[in-house]
């Protein structure tokens, strides 16, 4: 692969490589992209989105390389891959180790990525990140290895330099040998997140068309409209099984308006635990909420349950969840999307079925904008909004 392969054709306002079409674009424009997908989708889907993206750009480079290299030997074939991807201007990749055998379908690859237009977007964009970011990289790698191999080849950054590493470094291998291969394969499954929006839009819809005039529910009683209209709400969202947003002032009784509704529920004699969250120390918050194996660390002398198990088959409520620390947020988001936990100091996943109700007096749209709350978890969490009215509205 040579840049003679490279063809622009002016007239027809088509840019070749071989025979395949390809597009010049800003690297800042692909940076415009990842910013409006996390702002819009959240940090996980918008991963997804540029993995999956990646991963059909290097299958389709691996069907370039075939046509290319025919008759070359397994080695040469893969290397392919790199070169295309500095040729497309995306990174420079070195290889450090390589174990290719096609037909036996074995594979071991680490590589040095250099240059990575991805990192240096991200880190202009939203500075040093904890995680790595070579999400699109990533997927075109695994992409382009899966298809020379026959075989879901999954790539892993183990070093990135939009978190502060000198350079990005890479390691792929059978997906199935990765430990946690179930957490990589997420990011390649399509995500149907319109069709959830629209299932999530009818059942609010349902629920709001259904509200009725009725004065209280539990032991609450009131009979200024804003309380009948709160309490209207819980009534009708009482039978789903919709994640609840309590909103009002400190001081309102969030917490009564959480229990009248769990009483009114079907879980109504399964258990209702709730935990405030700024009360829990930051490095005792995980184990509060999921629960810690003996031995976990020092002090840890057995196993005991979080929060989220207590409350398995019931209601489980977080008061202030405007206060967690951006970890939590991120724990907290995943036992949300995907309905297990783990102990701290446990391998093991536990499933748990839980309806979750939080309640915060914080504006969580100006946490989202400051940076101190995840987009993704706020619309996870602001399905159902309802606002409580203080004390003196209640008359």
């Amino acid at each position: 692969m040579e840049e003679r392969n490279l063809h622009l054709t002016f007239d027809a306002g088509q840019i070749l490589l071989n025979d395949h079409r390809m597009v010049l674009m800003h690297t800042h424009a692909m940076g415009a992209l990842r910013k409006e997908l996390m702002d819009t989708l959240g940090h996980d889907r918008a991963r997804g989105v540029l993995t999956r993206m990646g991963y059909a750009s290097g299958a389709k480079d691996a069907d370039l390389a075939r046509k290319l290299l025919p008759e070359s030997n397994d080695e040469d074939l893969l290397l392919m891959g790199p070169r295309l991807h500095t040729l497309e201007g995306v990174v420079h990749v070195k290889p450090i180790k390589i174990d290719i055998d096609i037909r036996q379908r074995h594979f071991y690859g680490e590589f040095l990525w250099e240059n990575s237009h991805e990192a240096s977007e991200h880190l202009k964009l939203f500075g040093i990140h904890p995680e790595p970011v070579c999400w699109t990289q990533i997927g075109y790698a695994s992409g382009y290895t899966s298809e020379i191999m026959g075989r879901f080849i999954a790539y892993r950054e183990v070093e990135c330099h939009a978190k502060g590493d000198k350079h990005c470094r890479i390691i792929g291998k059978p997906i199935e040998e990765w430990e946690d291969a179930d957490e990589e394969r997420r990011h390649y499954r399509p995500d149907p997140m319109a069709e959830q929006l629209l299932a999530l839009q009818d059942e609010v819809s349902h629920l709001r068309d259904s509200l009725q005039e009725e004065t209280g529910i539990g032991d609450m009683v009131g009979s200024s409209q804003a309380f009948k209209d709160a309490c209207d709400m819980l009534r009708k969202v009482a039978e789903s099984h919709v994640t609840v947003l309590l909103l009002g002032e400190t001081g309102v009784g969030k917490e009564m308006f959480a229990r009248a509704l769990h009483s009114i529920s079907p879980q109504e004699k399964n258990p209702f635990v709730a935990i405030n969250c700024t009360t829990i120390p930051e490095e005792l918050i995980e184990s509060e909420l999921f629960g810690v194996e003996k031995g976990a660390y020092t002090g840890a002398l057995q196993s005991r349950p979080g929060r989220f198990e207590r409350a398995h088959g019931g209601t489980l409520f977080l008061d202030e969840v405007g206060d967690l620390s951006m970890n939590a947020q991120a724990k907290l988001l995943r036992v949300l999307q995907e309905g297990e936990i783990e102990r701290v100091g446990d391998t093991r996943t536990r499933k748990v079925d839980v309806r979750v109700i939080a309640a915060t007096n914080v504006d969580l749209q100006e946490a989202v904008a400051a940076g101190r709350f995840r987009s993704d978890l706020y619309y996870r969490l602001n399905i159902y909004p309802v606002i409580i009215p203080p004390l003196r509205e209640r008359k």
